[in-house]
């Protein structure tokens, strides 16, 4: 499938062709500082899939497990766009906000929902975890 985005100011672009390899939320109180919003969206893609072009920053993040993620956003505007982390290596997590066409984004689980937000009460039949799910 074709992934393309950017930022609110349109100096970062990226595009790519791949499957996700997961769709989800995440409800981490860094992922909430990160967008600025209750949650977070991303569509998990290969990273060689992607080409990123624009003035990204990143800020290294530690989550509860210790190992660094990078949530990169754009130099210029500050729009958050993808995140990688040491745990997952050659994936990137894109943010749906950042995707031109997110009408397709179905979340297929939802994570750290022990941090959601008291009023945030998404409906559907999804897998929830309080923490990070099991790997395997």
């Amino acid at each position: 499938m074709k992934i393309e985005g950017g930022c609110l100011c349109g100096r970062v672009r990226y595009a790519g062709e791949a499957d996700p390899i997961f769709v989800g939320l995440c409800h981490c109180t860094h992922c909430q500082k990160h967008t600025g919003s209750a949650f977070s969206g991303v569509v998990a893609v290969p990273t060689p899939a992607l080409t990123v072009t624009g003035p990204l920053k990143s800020y290294v993040d530690r989550g509860d497990s210790g190992a660094a993620s990078r949530r990169s956003f754009c130099a210029e505007c500050g729009s958050s766009v993808m995140d990688d982390a040491d745990m997952m290596p050659d994936v990137t997590m894109v943010l749906v906000g950042s995707l031109d066409d997110p009408s397709w984004f179905r979340p297929q689980m939802e994570i750290y929902t022990d941090s959601a937000q008291s009023w945030v009460a998404l409906g559907g039949d999804r897998p929830r975890f309080g923490k990070m799910p099991p790997r395997g």
